[in-house]
């Protein structure tokens, strides 16, 4: 049952085998080059596009039961490690990408929660939400995939620990500072069908948003499966380049994508050759360090903060990426 769950509902598999005899019959070889990026393409983004519309409407029903009022509250219940790893969950349950966290992210740290939870917050929310666990089951596995969501959680609360130690409270812009939420202002209460309608809301903007960078990521990962040469990506990303891993992660920074993005791109080098931990140090980098997002937060906070945000997460990073490259062997054998 847990084989069948992992490749037929998560995977979608009978869908792939569906699309390689649609195409077959249209007279496609679907060994060649041509054939098989088509087909790749097509399995990807059809199966990509039904997870997120059916995630994306779970997950928002749920958030619907935690707007930010309530979510401070929350958090503000919670004092020392506990705050972080409160802040790194909650994460979980909010935006899909860096640059939606950020405005919740300036909202809590306006409302006074300590600075270093409010960046497990923002640490953990593009990097492991309830949507990349799902999707990461579906084309890694289950243990993988919970491996890599504790190890973004880690991340999260250990960088907001350090961030917290550092005492950079002054490093946040004036205006953040200043501002305050009111505490008075109650969120309404919802219905099942508010619920609903916010949830339905919630798929069709992220999907409007989203949907262009799933085809680039697909296409990319068609390109790099079929086309890109196996011993070329064991070069670069590969056990003989021990440096792999802090390339993939600086490479990841500047880009922006999110994880429904990446996977498709992740899916194809690690078909290609390339090492566990150094794709996942690739999504971790892409998702959570995006240059666009990395520009918003500079209006809210100042240089210097933002420099040690980077270092703690872009280290962090690699070094679960190693750590994942150590014990592959182990991992992928469970």
């Amino acid at each position: 049952m847990g084989e069948f769950f992992q490749n037929e509902i998560l995977g979608m598999k009978w869908l792939n085998r569906l699309i390689g005899s649609a195409l077959s019959a249209a007279g496609l070889d679907l060994s060649g080059k041509i054939g098989g990026s088509i087909q790749f393409f097509l399995y990807d983004v059809i199966k990509i596009t039904i997870l997120l519309c059916v995630l994306i409407f779970l997950i928002s029903y749920i958030q619907s039961f935690f707007p930010p009022e309530r979510s401070r509250r929350i958090m503000g219940r919670f004092h020392g490690i506990w705050a972080n790893i409160a802040g790194a969950l909650l994460g979980t349950v909010t935006p899909f990408c860096s640059c939606s966290s950020i405005p919740i992210f300036m909202g809590f740290t306006s409302a006074g929660l300590p600075l270093g939870v409010t960046f497990s917050f923002l640490i953990s929310s593009p990097m492991v939400d309830l949507g990349s666990l799902v999707l990461l089951m579906g084309i890694f596995g289950y243990r993988i995939a919970l491996i890599y969501v504790i190890a973004g959680l880690l991340i999260a609360v250990i960088g907001g620990t350090i961030i917290e130690h550092l005492q950079m409270e002054d490093q946040v812009e004036d205006f953040i500072r200043e501002a305050r939420l009111s505490a008075e202002t109650a969120a309404p209460d919802l219905t099942v069908k508010d619920r609903m309608i916010f949830a339905r809301d919630q798929v069709a903007f992220t999907f409007r948003k989203v949907f262009p960078y799933i085809l680039l990521g697909v296409g990319i990962g068609a390109v790099i499966h079929n086309w890109i040469p196996q011993p070329v990506v064991e070069s670069v990303l590969g056990s003989k380049n021990s440096f792999g891993v802090i390339l993939a992660a600086l490479v990841g920074v500047p880009m922006y994508a999110d994880i429904f993005g990446t996977i498709p791109v992740a899916e194809a080098l690690l078909a290609r050759g390339a090492l566990l931990g150094t794709v996942l140090s690739f999504m971790m980098a892409v998702t959570t360090l995006s240059l666009p997002s990395l520009i918003m937060l500079r209006k809210a906070v100042k240089p210097k903060l933002l420099t040690v945000f980077i270092a703690v997460c872009v280290a962090g990073i690699i070094i679960v990426g190693y750590g994942f490259n150590l014990f592959q062997g182990v991992l992928t054998g469970i």
